[in-house]
């Protein structure tokens, strides 16, 4: 009798187990590309799909707006849920993110992840062809058609216009009265000169923007994209109104090729360099700096100004107190 329990006891124990084995096999997880070849900045869609019994909890993978470095979500859908005609006891979970790459290259999207009360079950890595866009060139380029022209002539003017006309020609005849009256009375008006507010020298100007930005303190409060894209723009314009330079339009690598025939030192030179590759890194690249990078960074913008500055410039004590 003994002997007959302990046999019912495995058996109960094995089944058991053949069913928890069972469910956990039942959850399948896939994850699919509409296209695997795009051109640069065109969109795919990326499919995720879990298989589950009902009523067993299964979370999807938790994307911020990268699904890799290289491949941006655009819009992330919501989850459907569709019944198994054939298994009422099951049904799928669907979810679509809407993807985009803007760099060209094999790039795999990674093996994603969901989580169930069971552990991770995850999908596998999926390639992703991004193709730059080749422009015809055996296309003929066609000149711009000339506008049409629409005759209109003075008369057709003066009667759209009468009421400006009218109201012209009124203004003139009081501002003739008035001054004839002025003059019969010999009214005498003082001239009264206004003082010319000293302009401030664009170095000044500068160094008080980037002491105003220090300030903000955005890297500090994690917003460090803002400080560096307020950085840049600072330096842009300042080259642009020292030098000339188109800097507000051109790329980091065409400023520092202009620079190279500017009368700027080496060591200057390297300091715009570190910034606007940083910043670069910072903007496109979504790479985080270290603290100690963004304080270099301020420091550097304030040397390079101060070290390229317009000599000759006179400037009062309270102008050389906030270049500290």
């Amino acid at each position: 009798m003994r002997k007959y329990l302990n046999f019912s006891y495995c058996l109960l124990l094995a089944l058991l187990c053949f069913v928890y084995q069972g469910q956990a096999q039942d959850i399948k997880v896939s994850a699919k590309l509409d296209k695997t070849t795009i051109a640069l900045g065109d969109q795919t869609v990326l499919r995720l799909s879990v298989v589950s019994p009902l009523k067993t909890l299964v979370t999807f993978p938790v994307l911020g707006d990268t699904v890799s470095s290289k491949v941006q979500i655009v819009e992330i859908g919501k989850i459907d849920t569709l019944a198994d005609q054939n298994n009422p006891s099951v049904h799928t979970l669907n979810r679509q993110y809407t993807i985009t790459s803007f760099e060209a290259g094999l790039h795999m999207i990674p093996a994603l992840a969901f989580e169930t009360k069971d552990g991770k079950l995850t999908t596998e890595a999926l390639p992703l062809e991004v193709n730059e866009v080749k422009v015809d060139t055996t296309k003929a380029i066609y000149d711009i058609k000339q506008p049409l022209v629409v005759s209109y002539s003075f008369m057709d003017w003066l009667k759209d216009n009468w009421y400006w006309v009218l109201s012209g020609i009124v203004a003139l005849l009081l501002l003739a009265g008035l001054a004839y009256y002025l003059k019969k009375r010999k009214i005498e008006t003082p001239e009264v000169q206004k003082a010319k507010e000293p302009k401030v020298p664009l170095h000044v100007s500068t160094i008080n923007r980037l002491n105003a930005l220090k300030e903000k303190k955005f890297w500090q409060m994690g917003q460090v994209k803002e400080y560096y894209v307020e950085l840049s723009d600072i330096l842009r314009e300042y080259l642009e109104k020292r030098y000339g330079v188109k800097a507000l339009e051109q790329t980091s690598d065409e400023i520092l090729s202009s620079t190279k025939e500017l009368e700027i030192g080496e060591q200057s030179r390297n300091q715009l360099r570190q910034i606007l590759i940083l910043a670069d890194l910072v903007k496109f690249a979504k790479g985080i700096p270290q603290s100690s990078d963004n304080e270099q960074s301020m420091e550097n913008a304030v040397s390079f100004v101060m070290a390229t500055k317009e000599t000759g410039v006179v400037t009062d004590n309270k102008a050389n107190d906030e270049l500290v």
